[in-house]
């Protein structure tokens, strides 16, 4: 056991990163700048993979369950917004009309209601897919649902437990879910998933630029503003109330392209199908700075986004809750300022 200790305070002084075993394979700060060795039952910290934040000892057992992904409207007859401010992360997609819509990633936290649910996007294939997440969703399109089914991605959808239409409000704005009823229903995983983005700290982020307002244009139709104030980021027109709004650490936008999904909606417009491969330019939003960078994900759906500096080095987001803004290159934009 001497020898032991010592093998492994050596590992540690040369900087190796040791993990707990069946642990996550978290890139967080302190598992990469804190190594520490497993000694006397302690084990080696771990990291929730959609956050990068060190997870309480008491909730180690939690690691093993699915991720959630709960498609939200984002639209004015969306309000209230029920449940955004337990989510781990939310990405913001393109729809139809030029209307945005969430995808709420729950996986450290599972409220108890969610809502209101509304429909999936093939989109959601390359979003979901490398965190190996279970969606939460109204249904979809047959299509949709046939490429959601061939990527493997389990979905539970209306008629699923914990489902329910709230008589307060008018169809199909009154689908909602008592999510902790879908977790149990769901599936365990065999392992802890992996890390979402790379996660890292804010002393490892380029110097930036000051930045205090965001604007992240979809479409003529839609902006998503975003004010950074009191150490965080606020969003200006969100649908949730002020006690249930997202908590942003960062805002991060991806520009991308957008592809046609091949049918109409019920009033005739085009679905757009987001198409989270490939590379582009991103921006990232942290501490009331600004970091111009670069997004790259391979071909396949369960690839990671990986994000570089404009110098080609790795950049890591700060651990917290992050905000995602998918932002067309055609038609969308990004204003920021001071």
């Amino acid at each position: 056991m001497r020898r032991l200790a010592l093998s492994l305070t050596a590992l540690t002084a040369t900087g190796l990163l040791l993990t707990a075993c069946g642990g996550s394979s978290s890139s967080s700060p302190a598992a990469d700048n804190s190594p520490q060795a497993v000694e006397s039952g302690q084990s080696v910290p771990q990291f929730w993979p959609l956050t990068g934040l060190k997870v309480p000892a008491d909730k180690t057992a939690e690691l093993d369950r699915p991720v959630l992904v709960a498609k939200m409207d984002n639209t004015f007859s969306s309000q209230p917004q029920v449940g955004l401010s337990k989510a781990d992360m939310v990405v913001e997609e393109l729809v139809e009309g030029g209307l945005t819509r969430l995808a709420a990633f729950y996986y450290s936290e599972i409220p108890s209601n969610v809502g209101p649910i509304r429909s999936m996007r093939a989109s959601d294939i390359d979003v979901v897919s490398p965190i190996h997440a279970s969606m939460v969703t109204s249904g979809a399109a047959f299509r949709t649902i046939a490429r959601i089914k061939d990527a493997h991605i389990p979905f539970y959808g209306e008629g699923s437990p914990g489902m329910y239409r709230s008589s307060d409000r008018a169809a199909p704005y009154n689908l909602f879910v008592h999510l902790n009823e879908i977790a149990k229903a769901a599936k365990a995983k065999p392992a802890t998933p992996p890390d979402y983005l790379t996660w890292g700290s804010e002393k490892d982020l380029p110097p930036g630029i000051k930045v205090t307002t965001i604007n992240a244009q979809f479409s003529g139709g839609h902006t998503t503003e975003w004010k950074f104030e009191n150490g965080s980021y606020h969003n200006l027109n969100s649908n949730a109330p002020a006690g249930d709004q997202f908590p942003a650490t960062n805002v991060l936008v991806l520009r991308v392209r957008e592809g046609d999904a091949g049918y109409l909606d019920p009033a005739g417009n085009h679905v757009p199908e987001t198409l989270l491969t490939g590379k582009g330019n991103a921006l990232l939003f942290h501490n009331g700075r600004m970091i111009a960078a670069n997004w790259k994900k391979g071909n396949a759906a369960t690839s990671r986004i990986t994000l570089t500096t404009k110098k080609g080095q790795r950049l890591r987001v700060p651990a917290g809750h992050t905000w995602v803004e998918l932002v067309p290159v055609d038609g969308g934009n990004v204003v920021f300022k001071k």
